[in-house]
């Protein structure tokens, strides 16, 4: 399967490439406002000592579980990092991009003690994403198993996505990437490249899931025509599915993540490949492709984490999204209205951080990853 996919890469994309090669940069770039109702910002250290750290989540009693990229899930209680990492954590495969990803609990939690965790899985030459699911007590995941992965098998170890998003009805969005190489693969649905999938709480198929009845699709395919999805958000007052995803040079895209749309990629790009050619000559969504409601043009920030902040901390942010930046080194607020970014401000690039993931925590306060060797899990609140 890799030789084919392989073969098709080069076929197809290379000469296109180059043909569009002369056509140059001559994208804009697309800058929004500041938001016009902003909080002055205190930026306090809850706890540092993590390496690379990915993903995060609350437990009821407060303390905070954070996975590392290396492959440990470590334990922050009262701003103390664990010295003892949690064990029952599988194997992962940690070469490039791969490594321990995102983490969500159970919507049941208090009752069930679940954990989900997805991980890059296999080697170098055939590696997939995989959601693992166990029950925590007392710093232990209990009874794991992998539930779900994605098997395309792909060689190489970038654009593994792997963010997870419980919905309201209780089934999870699990995110994955193109696999860098496979990238016209992500137009198709008879595997899971560049795709968001919707599964049941033990890892099958959900019902309903739109694609299904497509010839040759995969059953739990929600929508495609992604690159790298590594954010995604449910806002928790309208039901709305957020998720953002990595252009190669610019071509960064926020969406409304709707079941069985097809996202574009790479037949519709503004992005440009890294040799600085044009990877498509299409840029503008036409039928049959969803448009993204906002492009970061013409640098890439690297979007990773995606929250919807919904709390009284922060009056003036309510409905606001909060997008992690890697190449960027900020945390970017974005203002939306009618399903439009309109304005946008841009936090802590006085940092120069690389941020991992952001999340709105229990106490209304917003929470970020710093994807350093020597990580930090900063709290965000309001100084006035």
């Amino acid at each position: 399967m890799a030789i084919h996919l392989a073969w098709r890469s080069a076929f197809i994309v290379t000469p296109l490439a180059m043909l569009l090669a002369a056509c140059g940069d001559n994208r804009e770039a697309v800058t929004l406002p500041e938001p016009d109702s902003g909080h002055a910002v205190t930026v306090e250290t809850v706890a540092d000592g993590l390496e690379h750290p990915w993903g995060l989540a609350f437990l009821p009693d407060g303390s905070v579980l954070v996975t590392e990229k290396a492959g440990r899930l470590r334990l922050i209680v009262d701003g103390v990092l664990a010295e003892t990492p949690v064990t029952g954590v599988p194997p992962v495969y940690t070469g490039n991009q791969g490594g321990l990803l995102d983490i969500a609990l159970s919507p049941d939690f208090e009752s069930d003690n679940l954990v989900y965790l997805t991980l890059a899985t296999g080697n170098d030459a055939s590696n997939n994403t995989a959601l693992y699911r166990a029950r925590y007590e007392n710093g232990a995941l209990l009874d794991g198993e992998i539930i779900w992965q994605s098997d395309v098998n792909k060689r190489g170890g970038a654009h593994f996505g792997g963010r997870i998003a419980f919905l309201e009805d209780g089934t999870l969005l699990v995110t994955l990437g193109d696999g860098f190489e496979f990238r016209e693969e992500a137009q198709n649905l008879e595997n899971r490249f560049g795709t968001i999938v919707r599964l049941n709480p033990d890892g099958s198929p959900a019902a309903g899931n739109p694609l299904a009845d497509e010839p040759g699709a995969l059953p739990d395919i929600w929508s495609y025509g992604h690159r790298n999805v590594q954010g995604i958000a449910v806002d928790p007052a309208t039901g709305t599915v957020w998720a953002h995803e990595h252009g190669p040079r610019g071509g960064d895209e926020l969406n409304i993540i709707e079941g069985g749309n097809n996202y574009g990629w790479p037949i519709v790009t503004s992005g440009l490949d890294y040799s600085g050619a044009r990877i498509s000559p299409y840029t503008e969504h036409t039928a049959g492709y969803t448009a993204p409601v906002r492009e970061w043009l013409p640098t890439s920030i690297a979007p990773s984490g995606l929250a919807i902040y919904r709390g009284e901390a922060f009056a003036n942010w309510d409905g606001d999204l909060l997008v992690g930046a890697l190449a960027g080194r900020a945390l970017h607020r974005v203002r939306t209205e009618d399903g439009m970014a309109i304005a946008e401000e841009v936090l802590l690039a006085d940092r120069a951080e690389r941020i991992r993931d952001v999340r709105t925590g229990p106490d209304g306060l917003v929470y970020v990853l710093t994807d350093e060797e020597n990580g930090a899990l900063l709290r965000l609140s309001p100084a006035d």
